[in-house]
């Protein structure tokens, strides 16, 4: 669907999408749904005979489904990476490095370890 996006829909996307990361807020016309309760049965009289669909906008659709991609993508790459994220915080780094070197002095072995914060480095990357 996204490749099928000309130049300018494709700005306002990506304006969106920063937008939505930089202030952390859905916009309100995406939290809005419709739900509809469509009869599963001719003389549907109870609840359970109805199934329910939710409308929301196409637009919010593609931004989360991007948003989806982005995060798999993220993952991916930063499966090593430590700190700020579910289950990889940085205790867990600190309590791998140290079983680390507790087995390289037990084999009397070099160890070398880098640490790198990137923070200054991505500020002002949009």
């Amino acid at each position: 669907m996204i490749k099928l996006f000309g130049e300018g829909t494709l700005k306002i996307m990506t304006k969106l999408i920063n937008t939505i990361y930089e202030t952390g807020l859905w916009p309100n016309d995406f939290t809005e749904v419709t739900m509809i309760a469509l009869k599963e049965k001719p003389q549907a009289a109870k609840c359970s005979d109805h199934r329910t669909i939710t409308l929301i906008a196409h637009t919010a659709k593609i931004v989360e489904k991007i948003l989806r991609r982005i995060e798999k993508k993220i993952e991916d790459v930063l499966e090593d990476q430590f700190g700020f994220r579910r289950g990889k915080g940085t205790r867990d780094a600190v309590g791998m490095l140290r079983i680390i070197l507790e087995l390289t002095l037990e084999i009397d072995e070099k160890l070398s370890a880098s640490f790198i914060d990137w923070q200054k480095e991505f500020d002002g990357v949009n």
